[in-house]
């Protein structure tokens, strides 16, 4: 079964529309396209929908659904961030992540560029990357209860600028016991984490995420995945598939979660 439960279109930040989405879908001979546009935001976040934007945005993807019916599986979803404001719906799934970190008051961008990240670090964390990064995965392993999520996304997104280790190093003992304990949180919620590459198909990291050895610990704590790829546009839809499975399989994973009618089960990778 090829998906994508990972897809943004321009009711958000995204280049396309449901439409043009699921026909590029259809091309691709995909089995199952989920939309998952950023729900409203308490934080300041331009690539979140507003409240009144939401029912547009369902109204397309439920018109998509119902015209490519027998051809396109489509799922109705949302993202929500840790600092989500009401989305006004049931919702086929949920995507929980991690865009912001609140510190005094102020809600730190993640990855929104290079630039806004460091002067975070820099002028909220003292320069200290691992604080950040504590508090980073603090809130990751509160996405669950948070958000009611069915799926983490982008687990490490912190590192997105950080390519080969290039800012700080995530070997670091307190980098990697900021991470481990979220994934000790998140195994005992029984959520599945994505295999995401869409850093990838926009330039930033030559791999998915999560890096090698957090997948391999994902493993170790029989989290179960999904592969997707945060796609932006339509042309992205499928990008690098065959290199994330083949990531996953290297570290352990024999099956990844799809999602169907009725509800998520296991498939073959």
């Amino acid at each position: 079964m090829i998906q994508n439960l990972h897809s943004h279109t321009t009711f958000c930040d995204g280049r396309n529309t449901p439409e043009e989405m699921a026909g590029a879908a259809v091309r691709l001979g995909m089995d199952a396209l989920g939309f998952s546009g950023h729900g409203p935001s308490n934080a300041p976040d331009d690539a979140a929908m507003a409240r009144s934007t939401v029912p547009a945005y369902r109204e397309a993807v439920l018109r998509v659904k119902e015209k490519y019916a027998g051809r396109l599986e489509v799922f109705l979803g949302i993202e929500r961030d840790w600092f989500w404001a009401p989305d006004g719906g049931d919702w086929d799934y949920v995507i929980g992540s991690v865009h912001y970190v609140e510190k005094d008051g102020a809600y730190l961008g993640v990855d929104h560029s290079e630039k806004v990240f460091l002067k975070n670090v820099e002028q909220r964390c003292g320069g200290d990357f691992y604080a950040f990064a504590e508090d980073y995965y603090r809130l990751v392993g509160e996405v669950p209860e948070r958000t009611g999520c069915q799926i983490v996304g982008h687990f490490d997104l912190i590192t997105k600028f950080n390519e080969g280790n290039r800012l700080f190093d995530t070997g670091h003992p307190r980098y990697v016991s900021a991470a481990l304990d979220a994934l000790d949180r998140l195994a005992e919620k029984g959520v599945i984490c994505e295999i995401n590459t869409g850093a990838m198909s926009r330039g930033y990291r030559s791999a998915p995420y999560p890096a090698p050895a957090l997948l391999r610990a994902m493993r170790e704590r029989n989290i179960p995945i999904c592969i997707t790829s945060d796609s932006h546009s339509a042309d992205a839809l499928l990008h690098a598939f065959p290199q994330a499975v083949g990531l996953v399989r290297s570290c352990g994973y024999r099956e990844r979660m799809v999602l169907t009618r009725e509800g998520f089960v296991p498939a073959a990778l």
